[in-house]
């Protein structure tokens, strides 16, 4: 199972590192010190939280999505287009992820889309690889 310090849960859930302290204080967390003396978190349990945080998450209210078979969905701004006679490569900036994406011009020109505008980026699960990251645990 993997473990992650209390920064690295942090970064996880998107809050501080005094957060994850104060609901370790509550008992919404259990902390408990690793092998170097610091304090680490079962990924077992970022898991669930993680998906009670999505749930709550003022993008879910504030922009609602509609009905569609893609399961993953990233609402974000959009932040270059690039067209050219054909194609177009459009950057989306959904919280902290990037997501680059290349359409045809012809629906970036019915969408609209340029910097600033409303897009939610969306992905089949089929097409979505699975990865560890490079500092592994």
């Amino acid at each position: 199972m993997s473990t992650f310090k209390v920064s690295e849960a942090a970064a996880l859930l998107g809050v501080s590192d005094d957060t994850i302290r104060r609901w370790a204080d509550a008992g919404r967390l259990t902390l408990h010190k690793g092998a170097t003396g610091r304090f680490e978190i079962d990924g077992a349990q970022l898991a669930p939280l993680a998906q009670e945080l999505a749930g709550q998450s003022a993008i879910i209210d504030a922009f609602p999505s509609r009905t569609a078979s893609a399961r993953n969905r990233l609402t974000g701004i959009v932040t270059r287009v690039i067209k050219d006679t054909v194609m177009a490569q459009i950057e989306i900036q959904a919280g902290p992820f990037r997501v680059i994406s290349l359409i045809s011009r012809e629906a970036a020109d019915e969408l609209q889309l340029e910097p600033g505008s409303l897009a939610v980026a969306t992905v089949k699960a089929t097409n979505v690889g699975v990865e560890l990251p490079g500092g592994g645990q």
